[in-house]
Order: structure tokens, then C-alpha cells, then sequence
């Protein structure tokens, strides 16, 4: 193990730029809430349900199974896109113009979603399905690619003392945001008669939000940082990139096993609360018989909640540490995921459940990024969070796969759920035994202040 500290790189920022930057939560949370988490799979499986399935590339899906499926199809090109993006990023002064040209290309493919209707001529209600799956894969593909950006900027911004309670600032800001604009999804919900409009409006509203709001505040404010590694004599970016992806891949083996251990972890147990996120809706709306309006307002009040639980859990991590607050997380997840198996039967139940998903919620994943950040290498932030963005909100892959994969042999959304415990049981495990001390100082990263 190296005992060498790279030299502190001073940070320097304002709090205009923080806010700014947290920000850009606020600005695509409105995707996570309105079109992942509540309305557009319930829609294009009440679609599906109407023709009986979903018939695509000779293959026929269950109503309940072609969302996940586009989910998982995301996270694949994912998988082959944003470590890549990150390396280019690393090497360009293109770093905040390819999160904004993301940011856009995400938000215009969701204000499309406004046209999916069963009503689209030539195409029918099959043909509907397909393409509201194909801007969802479009859109969820570029909300990663910008999320891998937006997320390289925290070393940018916050020393590492502060970065636990930053990255939580901009979760409890995302889950605002996103709560904002539910509400206002469901009021429309609730004022239109014609209900299938307001679901298409509600979407369209989630990609205006994101728009909008990335053009007031990071678009703005936050600054571009000049490279600290430079693009080699006759190399282009892209081939850079791709070499310089082989080469971290055998680099985080090597040079950083704690941190490598850590991305496992995070990987796996991400997967399971990606999933919670991606599928809740359609086993609410599928076992409970839940109804759109039922669903809108129990996620709202998970937002809301969530911006307090995501507050709490960066003032829990500033005493106990981030890793054994994210243990404290996952030991709820995996008694959440149970619950629901076992016990969730009645609507009412919904809420209480909805209470400690929102609690765990936002400091799961605030604390899991914030730690990130202390265990990987300076100059190299963009790429390295590339392969984090894999298993990003929303963008996991093995969860929903294996959740589709359930519904399609058993039907049945309950069983299905019960295999998301696995995500968290072995993702805790592999979690437990990293040395985040080591981690930082293998890395050059400095151990001091930092609550371990």
C-alpha cells in the first residue's frame, strides 16, 4: 500500500455554484419521479394489457415485463457508453458541455412521450408501446451520460470533508424538485376527466422541468474546470478514451482492490434499490389494484419525506461515517423488500411502507456517492464515475432484468419481488469488510477530517 498523499488540490467554488450544481437534482428528479418511478410503466403496461402483450423483435413480452426489459436495454448501452464518456470528459475541457448536451437530448426525448398514445396513426397501441420504450431507452441513456458528468464536478466543488453533506444537499434538492413536479402532475391528474391526456402531459411536464431548469441554474453557474491530464500527441479523444478505460480497469485492480471492493458492493446493492424504484408502481398497480391517483400521491409523499431522510443521513454520516450509515440503509431495504412480500396486502399499507422507503432513500444513495468520491484517484473523477453511473439511479440492469425475467415465468409481480432481497443481503456483505481508510490513501486522497 502506498503511504503517499497526493498534494491537496484546493477547491475552488462559491455557494452560487453549489446550489447550482445541486441543482441540476432538482432539474432531473422530475424524470426519476414522474416517468421512471410512477407513471410511465403503469401506463404502457395498461397499453399492453389492451392488445394482450407486447409483440417486439419477433418476441413476445408480458404487459408487466416490457418496462423493465427497456430498463435493462438502457443499462446495457450504458455499460458500453459511459465509461468512455467519463475518459473523454477527463481529457477535455468538454466536461460541463456534454452534461448539458445530455441533459437536453434526455429532457427533448421525454417531452415526446406526449405523443405515445393508442391513437397514433399507422403504428396502433403495440406500435405506441414500442416507441414510448424507445424514448424511454433514449432518454434514460442520456440522463445517465449526464448524471456521470454532473457527478465528476463534486471534487470539483466540495473538499472531501464537506462532500458527504454536499451530495446530500443535492438529494434532499433532487427529491424536492421531483416532488414539486409530481405534485403538479397530480393535480392535473386529478382536474382532467380524460385521464390517459393527463399521464401524456404529466410525462411531457417532466422533460420541460429538466429543460428548464438545467438552462436556469448549472447551465449558468457552474464552471468548467480546465483538464489535469493531457490528450497524448496523435490521439483523438474517443481512442484515448477507450484505452484509457483497459487500462483503469486493470489500474483499479492493481492499485485500488478496496475501492474495486467497494464498486462491487455498490453495484449489487444499488441494482436492488434501482429496482424498488423501477418496479414499486407496477406491483402496487398489479397486486394491490392500486390506481393512478393512489400512486401519484403515495410517491409524493415519498419525495417529500425523502428530502428530510436525505438531510438526516448526511448528519448521520458527519458522526458514524458514511459506510456504516449506508449499512444501516441497506439492513432497512432488505426488511422493506420482506415486508412487501409478506405483509403488504391493503392500500393503507402502501403508506406506511412508503414512509421507511423514503427515510432510507435519498441517504442510501447520497452517502453511497460522497464515498465514492473519497476513494478514487484525482484527474481521473469523470471516468471513474462512468463505471459508477452503471449502477446509477435508474439505470440499473440485473434488478429489473431478473424482476422481468420473474413475472414472465410465474406472473406474478409478488414473487418477483422477493428476489430483490438477494441485491441487498449480498451487496451488505461484500460492503462490510471494505477498509475505506485504505481506500483514501491508496487513492492519494488525504484521511484527515474525514468521519471513517
Amino acid at each position: 500500500m502506498s503511504e503517499a498523499i497526493a498534494a491537496h488540490r484546493p477547491v475552488e467554488t462559491s455557494r452560487q455554484e453549489i446550489r447550482s450544481w445541486a441543482m441540476y437534482d432538482w432539474a432531473n428528479s422530475a424524470f426519476s419521479t414522474i416517468v421512471v418511478t410512477t407513471l410511465l410503466g403503469p401506463y404502457l403496461s395498461s397499453l399492453a394489457e389492451n392488445t394482450g402483450g407486447v409483440q417486439f423483435l419477433g418476441l413476445r413480452f408480458e404487459p408487466d415485463a416490457f418496462f423493465p426489459t427497456m430498463v435493462s436495454v438502457s443499462v446495457v448501452l450504458q455499460v458500453i457508453f459511459l465509461p468512455i464518456l467519463g475518459a473523454i470528459a477527463d481529457y477535455s475541457r468538454l466536461k460541463k458541455k456534454l452534461m448539458l448536451v445530455f441533459a437536453f437530448i434526455g429532457a427533448i426525448a421525454t417531452l415526446l412521450l406526449f405523443f405515445v398514445s393508442p391513437n397514433i396513426p399507422l403504428v396502433g397501441v403495440n406500435g405506441a408501446v414500442i416507441m414510448g420504450g424507445l424514448l424511454f431507452v433514449i432518454a434514460n441513456l442520456s440522463f445517465g451520460a449526464a448524471v456521470v458528468l454532473y457527478n465528476a464536478f463534486l471534487p470539483d466543488i466540495a473538499e472531501p470533508k464537506d462532500r458527504d453533506s454536499v451530495s446530500s444537499f443535492g438529494w434532499a434538492l433532487g427529491y424536492l424538485g421531483g416532488g414539486i413536479a409530481l405534485a403538479i402532475a397530480l393535480g392535473l391528474f386529478t382536474l382532467m376527466e380524460d385521464k390517459g391526456l393527463a399521464v401524456r402531459i404529466g410525462l411531457a411536464l417532466a422533460g420541460a422541468w429538466w429543460l428548464i431548469f438545467t438552462l436556469l441554474f448549472p447551465a449558468r453557474h457552474l464552471r468548467q474546470r480546465p483538464p489535469l491530464k493531457m490528450l497524448p500527441p496523435g490521439e483523438n479523444y474517443f481512442s484515448q478514451g477507450v484505452k484509457q478505460i483497459i487500462r483503469t480497469l486493470s489500474t483499479i485492480y492493481r492499485k485500488y482492490p478496496e475501492t474495486l471492493k467497494y464498486l462491487i458492493a455498490y453495484l449489487i446493492y444499488n441494482d436492488g434499490i434501482q429496482t424498488v424504484i423501477v418496479v414499486s408502481t407496477l406491483f402496487a398497480a398489479s397486486e394491490l389494484g392500486a390506481k393512478a391517483d393512489v400512486l401519484m400521491i403515495l410517491i409524493l409523499m415519498i419525495q417529500f419525506i425523502a428530502f428530510f431522510g436525505a438531510l438526516a443521513f448526511g448528519w448521520l454520516a458527519q458522526r458514524i461515517g458514511a459506510k456504516k450509515s449506508i449499512i444501516i440503509s441497506l439492513a432497512i431495504w432488505a426488511g422493506i423488500v420482506i415486508y412487501a412480500y409478506a405483509l403488504l396486502y391493503e392500500i393503507w399499507q402502501l403508506f406506511i411502507l412508503g414512509v421507511f422507503v423514503a427515510l432510507v432513500m435519498g441517504g442510501s444513495q447520497a452517502l453511497s456517492r460522497s464515498l465514492f468520491s473519497q476513494m478514487i484517484p484525482k484527474q481521473n473523477e469523470s471516468e471513474y464515475f462512468g463505471f459508477y453511473e452503471i449502477s446509477e439511479r435508474g439505470t440499473s440492469w440485473l434488478g429489473p432484468a431478473l424482476f422481468a425475467a420473474a413475472v414472465q415465468f410465474t406472473g406474478s409481480s409478488r414473487v418477483a419481488i422477493l428476489s430483490v432481497i438477494l441485491f441487498f443481503v449480498v451487496g451488505l456483505l461484500l460492503l462490510i469488510p471494505v477498509n475505506v481508510r485504505k481506500a483514501m490513501i491508496d487513492a492519494g486522497n488525504d484521511p484527515a477530517g474525514v468521519v471513517l
